[in-house]
């Protein structure tokens, strides 16, 4: 009887044991039928969510040079593009549907709205990813370097994107940046889907100077408008207007969302960032913003970041959709001396609620606007 019993536990050890060691092999299965790399799974899915003229070209350039990140530049420009006439709705099903696709690094999400024959140029500012540039997807930059945007176009436009999906199924992370995103409901089945693993960063900047840098452009940002408003006939004086106080709601929808009573899927996976923080204390803002989605600050993406944000340059129209050297703390308040008063005053109306909620001052005179020793930046903790 004792000999029956010793078999019988015998028999259960080993059968545990065995069924640890298929475990054990599964997950090296796993691992190298991925090339080495983690399972899509496992990635880390970053969005960063602003809208246009925050700064957020900036911010997607800081993750788009780090040798962990696959980067792409606002995709749902595509879907806009095609289907502009097709309501809010419809786009937002379909840049949602759009996303969970890149996410997944399945680019043939993207075969609806390209060309029948296309390279990887029909993508959207494709040469703003480093990882474009880099292999498998183009042998022209080492994946530790920073890119040189102009080789870039030059060397690295491959034919169709196989090599692009290939590229980016090696990075541990996906950066999707997005200014298109009004609200973040739509946004709820990607955030529960299980195989996704998603951060938002919310990138928001004062009203007051998304205002001026949108007048430089405005021509370019036309079609943008148009659907923001529904395409609404709103008389030209009130356009830019009418567009900053729908962007301004659509910052205190997805801020009181994400963080008033957040759904428990949504608890942790959103931040907010102030353009203006950034623009202060770069280096110490993109640390905490890269540990918030798990990358490491890098000594030449911190070489690269105080570099970019402390040139020289004041920024023009004509480099308005450039990242060039500048002094971002002189940028961030440019507007004070250049916006006139009384537009000053219009914004602040339509956008009091946005400013007040995101930790902006509002100015009563044209003395106080212009007078920079009063600090318009509301303290973070204050907020």
């Amino acid at each position: 009887m004792r000999s029956r019993k010793v078999n019988l536990s015998t028999m259960i050890f080993l059968m545990i044991l065995q069924g640890a060691a298929m475990m054990l092999l599964f997950s090296w299965y796993m691992e190298f039928s991925h090339g080495g790399h983690a399972p899509s799974d496992r990635k880390v899915h970053v969005l960063l969510l602003s809208s246009w003229r925050s700064g957020s070209s900036f911010l997607g350039q800081a993750f788009s040079q780090h040798p962990s990140v696959f980067y792409l530049m606002e995709p749902a420009w595509h879907v806009w593009n095609i289907l502009f006439d097709k309501g809010l709705k419809v786009l937002r099903m379909a840049v949602r549907d759009l996303f969970r696709g890149m996410f997944q690094c399945d680019f043939s999400v993207m075969e609806a709205y390209l060309p029948e024959q296309h390279n990887v140029s029909a993508l959207f500012m494709w040469f703003e990813s480093r990882a474009l540039c880099s292999p498998p997807a183009c042998p022209l930059t080492p994946r530790n370097q920073l890119s040189n945007q102009t080789r870039c176009k030059k060397a690295c436009d491959a034919r169709g994107l196989q090599l692009a999906q290939d590229a980016c199924s090696t990075y541990s992370h996906v950066v999707l940046k997005e200014v298109r995103f009004l609200e973040l409901e739509s946004l709820y089945p990607l955030l529960q889907d299980p195989h996704l693993d998603i951060r938002i960063i919310h990138l928001v900047r004062d009203p007051r100077a998304v205002l001026r840098s949108r007048e430089a452009v405005a021509e370019g940002l036309a079609r943008g408008s148009a659907i923001v408003l529904e395409q609404k006939n709103i008389p030209t004086v009130e356009l830019q207007y009418k567009v900053m106080q729908e962007i301004c709601r659509s910052h205190v929808r997805i801020n009181e969302r994400a963080i008033l009573k957040p759904p428990p899927f949504l608890e942790g996976r959103y931040k907010m960032v102030r353009y203006e923080d950034v623009a202060r204390n770069p280096l110490e803002e993109m640390n905490d913003i890269y540990e918030f989605v798990g990358l490491e600050m890098t000594p030449e993406l911190g070489e690269w970041i105080y570099h970019v944000t402390h040139g020289r340059g004041k920024g023009s129209q004509r480099e308005a959709f450039k990242i060039t050297s500048r002094n971002a703390a002189d940028v961030s308040q440019a507007w004070r001396s250049t916006l006139p008063h009384e537009k000053v005053k219009r914004i602040q109306e339509v956008c009091k609620g946005a400013m007040s909620l995101l930790g902006y001052r509002t100015v009563d005179s044209e003395e106080e606007q212009k007078s920079l020793e009063i600090d318009l930046l509301v303290p973070r903790e204050l907020i």
